[in-house]
């Protein structure tokens, strides 16, 4: 009788996670410099939270599912998703869209309204507590990831309160510069995965957690 024949099944694709990393750190310092006051909310930023905070972290959790990688794919596909819904709280009451009435009219419907605080708070305390959860999760992986879970996860936070209670400007620009800080260390931590995989050495330190 012959001998099973064992087949190895090499993953030669590329890592995703510094485009996924990379697309929702510059997103949120756009973003968070609107919050710390620099500028005003603009199609500048729509589009990066469109095409890239959303539609390229959903491209990149996608290919982690490919990698079999749970984690990066529920974060990436998950992040790139609260883009484009944030996108649509923003735009969708602006775009004033319309019913059909009874008569076969145009009749203005709910998609009109924006959120009031209270809604648009518990839609960031929501992503405040998913992002929480993901944080324990950062535990076994890295240091880099553990700043970036845990800064979010106070960026949320901060922002929900922000819009339930109205705390004022000075607030509200503090409340950026942190988001700032967050965003800043997504995207050391994309590039340090690019240049580390590059040079074949630890150029700039993640801080792998041993298992």
């Amino acid at each position: 009788m012959a001998d099973p024949t064992t087949t190895q099944i090499k993953d030669v694709t590329a890592n995703p996670a510094p485009l996924g990393l990379l697309a929702f750190g510059m997103t949120t310092v756009l973003l968070n410099l609107h919050n710390a006051g620099f500028y005003g909310i603009s199609s500048m930023i729509l589009a990066m939270g469109i095409f890239y905070g959303g539609t390229a972290q959903v491209i990149a959790g996608i290919m982690e599912w490919k990698k079999g990688n749970t984690f990066a794919t529920t974060a990436f596909t998950s992040y790139g998703m609260f883009w484009l819904t944030l996108v649509g709280l923003l735009v969708l009451p602006k775009i004033g869209w319309m019913g059909v009435g009874a008569d076969g009219k145009p009749a203005a419907i709910a998609l009109t309204a924006a959120p009031d605080g209270t809604a648009f708070a518990a839609y960031l305390a929501v992503w405040g507590v998913f992002t929480a959860v993901l944080f324990v999760g950062t535990l076994r992986l890295s240091r880099a990831l553990q700043v970036v879970f845990g800064s979010l996860t106070i960026l949320f936070f901060l922002l929900a309160y922000i819009k339930n209670s109205s705390p004022g400007e000075e607030f509200e620009h503090a409340t950026g510069y942190e988001g700032i800080f967050c965003g800043v260390s997504a995207m050391y931590t994309g590039l340090a995965q690019v240049l580390n995989e590059v040079y074949g050495k630890t150029v700039l330190p993640l801080g792998l957690v041993k298992k």
